[in-house]
């Protein structure tokens, strides 16, 4: 059971941070980087 409970708070405490960087806005800025990683990558950018 103990390794039960920590993995829910593992999963919640993911939850919580992905949730704080969503509403700070940082998801676009990782989802902008990665679009230009990508296309330097192709050679395209």
């Amino acid at each position: 059971m103990n390794l039960r409970k920590s993995s829910l708070f593992l999963l919640a405490a993911a939850a919580v941070m992905i949730a704080v960087g969503v509403w700070r806005g940082e998801a676009a800025t990782v989802l902008s980087k990665g679009i230009n990683l990508c296309l330097e990558c192709v050679g395209i950018g």
